[in-house]
């Protein structure tokens, strides 16, 4: 794989990613590709958002609820398919499909990644 042309270190820090807490997790049929629509709790400073997910090859929606993942909050939101997708939950493109990144222990929804 190529990397990607370089950026500064203050282009990193215009990103703000935080952990949010998936709440709820459905199937979104009018997506060109596999996906889900997700409602992700933010935590109170940014509140809950919408996020479309194309991770339908390693989870459930049901596995989803409760899940800590990382997203960048301040993307502007994108219509996909009539969603207001309002964050951008990360992941890597891994064998078989995208894998959620995760903190490996509990912190509050809306920590800031640092």
């Amino acid at each position: 794989m190529t990397v990607k042309s370089q950026i500064t270190f203050d282009d990193f820090l215009k990103l703000d990613i935080r952990v949010g807490k998936i709440i709820k997790a459905e199937s979104f049929e009018k997506a060109r590709k596999p996906s889900y629509k997700l409602l992700v709790d933010m935590g109170p400073e940014i509140g809950e958002k919408n996020s479309s997910a194309q991770i339908t090859e390693h989870y459930a929606p049901e596995d989803l609820v409760g899940k800590q993942v990382l997203a960048v909050v301040n993307f502007p939101p994108r219509n996909i398919a009539g969603f207001m997708s309002e964050i951008l939950v990360m992941g890597t493109y891994s064998e078989g499909g995208v894998v959620l990144i995760s903190p490996d222990k509990p912190v509050q929804p809306g920590d800031i990644l640092g």
